[in-house]
């Protein structure tokens, strides 16, 4: 393994989305992560404890599996629900440094692996929790996804055109941005204070506080005056020309964002208009009528076209690419932006590091393909995985 956090032991039981990105992002960099996936016990685990596979999707091939976030870290699967499996958890328990979990409130209490047990068995232990309402408040138990958690923060509602609905953007802002990121941060923060004091915590995650955290900036200009509660009027939301996507002569897209006059002062020349015929920039009431010039600009040439003119200027200006022709970009080509592991392209660990860096250890595998391997490296007897299978603990 490398990476800044080789050396560092985790424990994951299994979820969906966010806690497994998380726990992707603590592997990428380096962490010793072992997911437990729940073992029905006897038969064969169905998956990874994600939803089945989408029509379309990959099917599972040679013990790989088709969900990307569950890379760089092998998979045992466990009946949680056994004495045997439980037992063996907090086992594992006692020999990490961190464990996650994404689960509803109260469910792995009941399964005997909350934070009080797991505590008692390692009082250094970083216990990640990761929710969408919290552990606690009165939406603490009610089920909801990334779309219901961005509502309650305010964020959802910043996101749209004028005159127009929300607009989800992805499921980015809550179980990507401020649901897994925000877990990995708190495991790291607590990671390094347990060190220090000797005494782990638990880390209460809720992807409606971190949604609400990233937008931090957006009440700053509310306080400021430079933010409107008129959603899609403001220099960030689509409201002003220099920030905004075009549509090109090719039915493809171009996106600008010249907020700073200098850079400003480029869009237009590339654009080849020139200041003193143009109202001010910040003059809100004209920004309407310049994104229909710009729009009209934009529409006589291809995407392609307007990236050239685009090239080794200021006019901060970019094509706006697919997630499957990103990786053709000249920039992330350089840059190994993408990567291809197991015959699939994804996305390459980020950030980076200068002395320790960061690499994808192994592609994702079926729930429980790794059980032995696993448990082995974890320290677990052969004898006792053996009594275990027979047991029906473990797959």
């Amino acid at each position: 393994m490398s990476g800044p956090l080789s050396g560092v032991k985790v424990v994951e039981l299994a979820g969906i989305g966010p806690g497994p990105y998380a726990a992707m992002m603590l592997a990428d960099a380096g962490a010793d992560v072992l997911r437990v996936d729940r073992h029905s016990g006897g038969a064969p685990p169905n998956g990874s404890g994600a939803p089945p596979a989408k029509s379309g999707a990959p099917p599972a091939t040679s013990g790989a599996h088709w969900d990307i976030l569950n890379r760089s870290r092998p998979s045992v699967a466990v009946d949680l629900k056994s004495t045997e499996g439980a037992a063996l958890v907090l086992d594992l328990v006692e020999k990490a440094d961190a464990l996650v979990e994404g689960w509803r409130p109260g469910v792995a209490e009941r399964l005997g692996l909350g934070p009080d047990e797991c505590l008692a068995r390692n009082p250094r232990l970083v216990y990640g929790r990761m929710t969408g309402w919290g552990q606690d408040g009165p939406l603490a138990q009610s089920a909801g996804h990334d779309i219901d958690y961005i509502a309650l923060s305010g964020a959802l509602w910043s996101v749209g055109r004028k005159g127009e609905r929300p607009v989800p953007p992805l499921n980015l802002v809550g179980d990507f941005g401020g649901g897994g990121l925000l877990l990995a941060f708190g495991v790291c923060a607590a990671l390094i204070e347990a060190r220090a004091s000797g005494n782990g915590q638990v880390v209460d995650a809720a992807m409606v506080d971190g949604a609400a955290s990233l937008m931090t900036m957006t009440f700053a200009f509310r306080q400021l005056g430079w933010w409107t509660e008129e959603r899609g009027s403001n220099i960030l939301d689509t409201g002003a020309h220099f920030y905004e996507v075009y549509e090109t002569a090719d039915s493809k897209w171009f996106a600008v964002g010249a907020i700073e006059p200098q850079f400003y002062a480029e869009l237009l020349a590339v654009l080849e208009l020139d200041a003193k015929d143009l109202p001010a920039q910040m003059d809100r009431s004209q920004w309407p009528a310049m994104k229909e010039r710009f729009g009209a600009i934009f529409k006589t040439r291809t995407r392609d076209e307007w990236a050239k003119a685009f090239e080794g200027t200021d006019a901060c200006g970019a094509p706006v690419l697919s997630p499957w022709e990103a990786h053709e970009h000249p920039h992330n080509e350089v840059r190994e932006t993408f990567v291809e592991v197991g015959g699939v392209r994804q996305p390459a660990p980020a950030p980076r590091f200068s002395r320790t860096p960061s690499a994808i250890s192994k592609p994702p595998s079926v729930a429980g393909a790794d059980t032995d391997e696993g448990l082995l490296a974890w320290g677990v007897a052969p004898e006792r995985i053996a009594s275990l299978r027979e047991q029906g603990a473990i797959a």
